[in-house]
């Protein structure tokens, strides 16, 4: 169970996330979320950081699709440079949005991932799929006491899954 809350890889920022990396690990695809991934929630439109990078993702032949909680407005007006294929009110961890992009795409579960700042959305709508999960710590959080509060029970998640990087690399 505790697996559903755990990323397969963890990264400094998305930006980190290079096509290199990606083809290295087999993926074909990324779905990403938005807000405090690639951008605060208060940026309305991508910065020239978040066009390269979904620029060089394309160029290396790695398909895109952006995958939101947030309303039509918000991912419509982020997604007028970018025209990827784009969801919003996805209720994550809810597969539906998940399952539909898969299809219609015609991505494999095999090599597509998700990529988002949240244990407890991103990467459990990734893991409950089968799908492999990235994750990237907020760019700017929210402080209500929610977000403080979700934010607090990711920590254990977070430290677990450094831990089983450090065993890694001293077994290695």
């Amino acid at each position: 169970m505790a697996s559903l809350f755990l990323p397969d890889y963890m990264f400094d920022k998305f930006s980190d996330i290079t096509p290199e990396f990606l083809h290295s690990i087999g993926v074909k695809t990324v779905l990403v979320d938005i807000d405090n991934t690639l951008a605060p929630y208060e940026a309305p439109d991508p910065n020239m950081r978040v066009i390269k990078w979904f620029e060089d993702l394309r160029n290396a032949g790695i398909g895109a699709a952006l995958m939101s909680n947030n309303d039509a407005t918000r991912v419509r007006r982020f997604n007028q440079s970018l025209r990827l294929p784009a969801y919003f009110d996805c209720k994550k961890p809810s597969t539906k949005s998940y399952v539909d992009v898969l299809n219609r795409l015609k991505c494999d579960i095999a090599d597509t991932c998700v990529i988002g700042d949240q244990i407890f959305t991103d990467v459990l709508v990734g893991k409950r799929l089968g799908l492999r999960a990235i994750l990237v710590p907020p760019i700017n959080d929210k402080k209500t006491f929610f977000f403080r509060f979700k934010r607090f029970l990711e920590k254990p998640f977070i430290a677990y899954f450094k831990r089983q990087q450090v065993r890694k690399q001293f077994l290695q």
